[in-house]
């Protein structure tokens, strides 16, 4: 472990990324193997914990998260999810202090539907990500799928709209994050009610 961060501290993140992986796992959200999850654990250097590539997310236990460094890059050992990389560009480029990737029908579907990005307004449920509930339009962002994790985060990075605490990579799933892993998981949760909103919708 680095100096700062004691093998405790990265079980008990693993504790609370397990907790929240069966949650999501238990809304279809997270099927088979698929989605991952993130937690800072310091700012500088940047390192967050991420849950380990190739576990069913409704069984990860404490121990099932690998240490990433500000590349997504194991810092002691481990296989990190394939995208951790832009969880730490997400943690850096936002501030948020945990990121959740699950790959829903709904986000996929509407990502097809509006490539340009998904606008909302006069919802109460806007609330949920901290905006008005009418009068306002917000835009979900939809950026196009790459394999390249430095390809994606700058596609993130260039589209993101600070109001919107999440984006929707086409074909692929959806990105949101939050000051921390329960803020994370309620913006997440808000905003598949929209897309599934949208998609009922059409």
């Amino acid at each position: 472990m680095t100096a700062d961060i004691t093998a405790s501290g990265l079980q008990e993140a693993g504790a609370v990324l397990a907790a929240e992986s069966v949650r999501f796992a238990s809304f279809g959200w997270m099927r088979g193997t698929s989605g991952n999850l993130s937690v800072v654990l310091s700012r500088d250097p940047l390192r967050l914990a991420v849950t380990a590539s190739g576990h069913d997310k409704g069984e990860l236990t404490a121990a099932d998260v690998v240490l990433v460094d500000g590349q997504g890059t194991a810092v002691n050992g481990g296989r990190p999810s394939a995208e951790a990389e832009l969880h730490a560009r997400v943690a850096a480029l936002t501030g948020a202090g945990a990121v959740v990737h699950v790959h829903t029908v709904a986000s996929v579907a509407m990502g097809h539907r509006q490539p340009g990005g998904i606008v909302f307004k006069d919802l109460e449920m806007l609330k949920g990500v901290g905006q008005p509930a009418h009068d306002v339009e917000v835009t979900l962002p939809v950026i196009g799928n790459s394999q390249d994790m430095k390809v994606l985060g700058d596609r993130l990075e260039a589209a993101r709209d600070p109001r919107m605490p999440a984006v929707v990579v086409a074909g692929h799933g959806l990105y949101a994050w939050g000051a921390d892993p329960r803020q994370a998981r309620h913006h997440t949760e808000v905003v598949e009610w929209l897309l599934e909103l949208e998609l009922t919708r059409r």
